[in-house]
């Protein structure tokens, strides 16, 4: 392991005082229906976040224009979606399952979330929540893929999930959701959220720094500094009169 013998690796977390604010939860859904059971699931489970102390924000993604690659990075319902995804520390999503993966309406809000802006990512090192509901039997397509997207944003994604079945039964008239298995798994699952926010929220640096970008961060360093050097040590050509 010769081309590890200059490297150093931090692999303990230094201990610090821990952050003492609400944890900070973003929460995604992905239909457009006045009757989105999407968005139905996802106002029970900012209630039961509000309820064990978080500070909950839902995206509504009426508006939203479809992505075009950054050519409408200025509109007010992407830079506001941007702006609650820096905000968040967490985030939870939700998708209906429609044709066997996650929806159009709750994709396109992910693709407007870059990677990287600058110094800022937005996504990496947050820790997510998956849910959706079905409209027939439980299935786990769109948690499936939503848990590779996930993966893809470099977010902490916890291993308990959430399927709703034939959602349309599940929720009263008021919209709020019967008292069932499925809506303790709900409880479940922001439970677990909330207690790996507070384990991984003073710690987010920490747990995604990377050899790869270290070393490529050297280089770029060291290319920068040859090219001033070589600048400093090229003599101006005489002017000719």
């Amino acid at each position: 392991m010769h081309f590890l013998s200059n490297e150093t690796f931090n692999l303990k977390p230094e201990i610090k005082a821990l952050s003492t604010h609400k944890p900070k939860v973003l929460m995604l859904y992905g239909s457009l229906r006045n009757t989105s059971y999407s968005k139905l699931a996802i106002q029970t489970a900012a209630n039961i976040l509000e309820h064990m102390g978080a500070e909950v924000r839902i995206f509504d993604p009426k508006g939203l224009p479809v992505f075009d690659n950054d050519e409408s990075a200025s509109h007010s319902k992407v830079k506001e979606l941007r702006e609650l995804a820096n905000w968040s520390e967490a985030q939870v999503w939700c998708s209906p399952e429609i044709h066997g993966n996650m929806s159009a309406v709750f994709k396109n809000q992910i693709d407007w979330l870059p990677l990287s802006s600058g110094a800022i990512r937005p996504s990496q090192g947050k820790v997510l929540a998956l849910m959706q509901v079905s409209g027939g039997s439980q299935s786990f397509n769109a948690l499936n893929n939503m848990r590779v997207l996930g993966r893809w944003m470099r977010m902490f994604t916890i291993a308990n999930q959430s399927s709703i079945a034939k959602v349309y039964q599940e929720f009263e008239p008021s919209g709020e959701m019967k008292a069932s298995n499925y809506r303790n798994r709900v409880v479940d699952v922001m439970e677990e959220l909330m207690r790996f926010t507070y384990l991984l929220r003073d710690h987010d640096s920490f747990m995604v720094d990377r050899f790869s970008e270290r070393n490529a961060s050297k280089q770029e360093v060291a290319a920068l500094n040859n090219t001033l050097k070589k600048h400093i040590n090229t003599p101006e050509k005489a002017c000719c009169h």
